[in-house]
């Protein structure tokens, strides 16, 4: 059975979603304390452990991007060829609401997982220091797992977005809702002692 394109683009922001979430935790779970300062005739020369911390979190990064695209296109995406004007669709609150949010949550999780994967690679690179007292510090504690949770959040608010932009397409283009009526069921029809 196929997929339809709505479930086919929620599966891949998902799936980027949680693949950006897993290399951050890994990421920040394989991120050594310090470095090892070697004193050399007035410098202090650290030396850090081999670990995967900067590819993990460059590859959290980069999955964390293609999630947020996929979840722009899941908002705007002509779904069985019918477009809908930008407008229609930010007519409804909550949509218009999480939107924001969904931007916001994306872009500090970009911001937090770029940080720290930033702060890491100059750690390494810049390992020569004329202070005698340097104690060779990698990317702050917390940086990688707090951005790789954001990058999840993010996700997760994008298939929410998903979801909203659906409804409101569908109020848009008035297509049928296939689970019947309004106001079909009255409080006779229901039986109490199942509730």
């Amino acid at each position: 059975m196929a997929l339809s394109s709505p479930i086919r683009i929620a599966l891949m922001v998902a799936f980027f979603g949680i693949l950006a979430f897993i290399l951050g935790v890994i990421a920040e779970n394989k991120k050594p304390a310090s470095g090892t300062p070697i004193e050399g005739k007035d410098v202090i020369i650290c030396k850090f452990p081999s670990d995967p911390t900067i590819p993990m979190g460059s590859m959290s990064l980069v999955a964390f991007v293609v999630a947020a695209i996929i979840g722009h296109v899941a908002i705007f995406y002509p779904y069985s060829g019918k477009s809908v004007p930008r407008g229609a669709l930010f007519q409804s609150t909550s949509l218009s609401v999480f939107f924001v949010v969904a931007e916001l949550v994306s872009a500090l999780a970009f911001a937090m997982l770029l940080w720290a994967t930033v702060t890491e690679v100059l750690h390494r690179n810049n390992n020569i220091h004329h202070n005698m007292d340097y104690q060779c510090p990698t990317a702050k504690t917390g940086l990688f797992g707090g951005a790789a949770f954001l990058a999840l959040d993010a996700s997760l608010f994008w298939l929410v977005c998903q979801m909203l932009a659906l409804n409101a397409r569908a109020d848009y283009l008035d297509e049928d809702d296939n689970k019947g009526e309004y106001g079909q069921v009255y409080a006779t029809d229901v039986d109490g002692s199942k509730v």
